[in-house]
C-alpha cells in the first residue's frame, strides 16, 4: 500500500499504441494531465503519480488539473480521472496559501464539465482529495475501482488511532490492541468491494480488463447531453 510506481507505465497499458501528450509534465509532478487516444478517440486524462509527494494533491497540482479539466470541457474531450491519492499536502504554508481555495477550483471545473466523466481508482482514495477527484458525489458519470481500492476518509491506521483511542489506551497490550483494531477496520471498512456495496463506485474491474472496460464505457457516453444552468455565468472560487 506504500510502495510508489510510476502511474505513467498505467497509463500506457491502457491507451492506444502506449502513446500519450503530456501537458506541463515538469511543473506539479504529483499530478499528471494527458491527451492520448482510446479506441481511436482523443481522451483527457488526470492521474496521480505515486512517485511524486506520494500522489498528494496540493496548491499547484489542483491547479494543474482544474486548468486541464476545464481545456477538455472546452474542446468536447471526454475525461478520465485515475485516482491513488492519500488526501491534500498538509501544512502551515498550503494552508497560508490557500490549499482549500485552490482545491475547490479543481472541484469547480469537475462540477462544471459537461463532457463524459469517468473515475477510475487505482488504490487509495482518501479524504476530500477523493472527493474533489471526480468522484460519484459530484457527478462522475462511471466509477470503476480495482480490487486494491481504499476508499475512506483516511488510512486504516489513522483511523484506527482516533475511533479506538479508549480501547487502546486502557488495554493492558497497546500496541496488541492497536493492531486488532487496525486489523478489524481493514476487514470491516476496506475491503475490496466495500465501495460496491455503497455505491461508490459501479463496479470492481479487473485490472486487465481496464482498458476494455473505459473503451466500451467512453463510447457508451458518447452521446452525453448535459445543460448548465441557465445563468449568465459561473462564479468560480479565485
Amino acid at each position: 500500500g506504500n510502495r510508489p510506481y510510476d502511474m505513467r507505465k498505467v497509463i500506457e497499458e491502457i491507451v492506444d499504441h502506449g502513446e500519450y501528450l503530456e501537458v506541463h509534465e515538469r511543473w506539479a509532478t504529483n499530478v499528471l494531465c494527458v491527451l492520448a487516444r482510446i479506441d481511436g478517440h482523443v481522451t483527457g486524462i488526470i492521474a496521480n503519480q505515486p512517485q511524486s509527494l506520494a500522489g498528494v494533491l496540493d496548491i499547484n497540482a489542483s491547479e494543474k488539473a482544474a486548468r486541464f479539466v476545464q481545456m477538455c470541457d472546452a474542446f468536447n474531450i471526454p475525461l478520465v480521472t485515475m485516482l491513488d491519492v492519500p488526501g491534500f499536502l498538509p501544512g502551515v504554508d498550503q494552508e497560508h496559501d490557500g490549499i482549500i481555495r485552490h482545491g475547490a477550483k479543481l472541484l469547480y471545473a469537475y462540477c462544471n464539465a459537461t463532457v463524459p466523466r469517468i473515475q477510475l481508482i487505482l488504490r487509495k482514495a482518501y479524504g476530500g482529495a477523493y472527493i474533489v477527484m471526480d468522484s460519484r458525489s459530484i457527478g462522475a458519470d462511471l466509477s470503476f475501482a480495482w480490487p486494491t481500492n481504499e476508499i475512506a476518509v483516511m488510512g486504516a491506521e489513522g483511523a484506527a488511532n482516533v475511533i479506538f483511542r479508549r480501547d487502546i489506551n486502557g488495554a493492558e497490550d497497546p500496541e496488541a490492541m492497536r493492531a486488532q483494531k487496525i486489523k478489524e477496520y481493514k476487514t470491516e471498512l476496506m475491503h475490496p468491494y466495500y465501495a460496491a456495496e455503497r455505491g461508490l463506485v459501479d463496479d470492481v474491474i479487473d485490472p486487465a480488463e481496464t482498458r476494455q472496460v473505459l473503451a466500451s464505457s467512453l463510447a457508451m457516453l458518447r452521446t452525453k447531453h448535459a445543460d448548465l444552468p441557465s445563468r449568465k455565468h459561473g462564479n468560480p472560487p479565485m
